[in-house]
């Protein structure tokens, strides 16, 4: 929420602006590899972005958490800006339920199923190679 005093202001301002920033370049990022991916009869381009979000976020997080301190605005800008616009757990669920209602229960599951457990195996992946950098 943005203040009134002058420097509180600024620093919210500044905040913005590094959200704004990290979101349009993960926004640019998700549409680019969404493209690479024919998607017509399965939504693999969500399910490439949620895996490969839930991967390099957890190398970098976990990568951080343990080794070099980084400033709030540059987790701010990373984990919310370009993460947050990057993943597409809502266009995930948009997709899962849409084959889900066209009778398409077998896909429906498969892609519950492929981003649950596989994205999560990226995050577990991506903790491991955190520890060896």
């Amino acid at each position: 929420m943005l203040r009134c005093s002058g420097a509180v202001l600024w620093e919210d301002l500044r905040t913005v602006a590094y959200l704004a920033a990290g979101g349009a370049i993960g926004t640019v990022l998700r549409y680019g590899v969404s493209l690479l991916f024919d998607s017509s009869r399965f939504p693999w381009g969500t399910f490439a972005v949620n895996f490969a979000g839930s991967f390099l976020l957890a190398i970098i997080f976990f990568y951080l958490m343990d080794g070099p301190g980084v400033s709030v605005q540059l987790r701010l800008f990373l984990f919310v800006g370009v993460f947050g616009a990057f993943t597409t757990m809502s266009t995930f669920t948009v997709d899962t339920v849409s084959l889900f209602v066209n009778g398409h229960y077998g896909l429906a599951t498969s892609n519950v199923m492929l981003n649950a457990f596989l994205c999560l195996l990226g995050a577990f992946a991506g903790r491991f190679l955190s520890s060896l950098l």
